[in-house]
């Protein structure tokens, strides 16, 4: 899955609902959360070995810490590998924004020979979904890049 044009149609839609698009100008209070949102905050690790198994399941995790949440919170992952500009999603986890240290694992699958062994990049996010007005807008906690090795998963028995 690609991750960029996802993360550019989003913004892109959250800037015309922004400016208003023939409606009358916005507020900055009117655009604002209210004051008893909480301000995000929050942490992201990713390991430095993730797995990769023969059909193409790629494994990541890491730790996550976040705090000062009002909607559903997710660590999310994507990897890429070499020059290659296609970033893969592998799977989101629910994440508890208590303030404590968790442990954060997704797994997903790419196509046929997609990813192989050996270095790659990935990014993880901890990521909000805060309603503005009724509407779901993203808010980021935390972001992490991390050079990883992608190992070769072992064959269960």
């Amino acid at each position: 899955m690609r991750v960029r044009p996802l993360l550019g149609a989003a913004a892109g839609a959250a800037l015309l609902l922004l400016t208003g698009a023939g409606a009358a100008p916005a507020t900055a209070s009117a655009l604002a959360p209210t004051a008893s949102a909480l301000a995000p905050t929050g942490s992201v690790t990713v390991d430095a070995v993730g797995r990769i198994a023969a059909d193409g399941t790629v494994t990541l995790s890491g730790t996550y810490r976040c705090s000062g949440s009002s909607g559903p919170v997710f660590v999310s992952s994507s990897v890429s590998q070499g020059a290659s500009t296609t970033r893969y999603g592998i799977g989101g986890t629910r994440a508890v924004c208590d303030g404590a240290e968790h442990r954060w694992v997704n797994s997903g699958r790419t196509g046929s020979g997609a990813l192989v062994a050996g270095a790659a990049h990935v990014q993880a996010t901890v990521v909000e979904l805060r309603s503005f007005g009724g509407l779901p807008l993203p808010v980021f906690h935390a972001v992490q890049d991390q050079d990883v090795t992608l190992a070769q998963a072992r064959a269960r028995r």
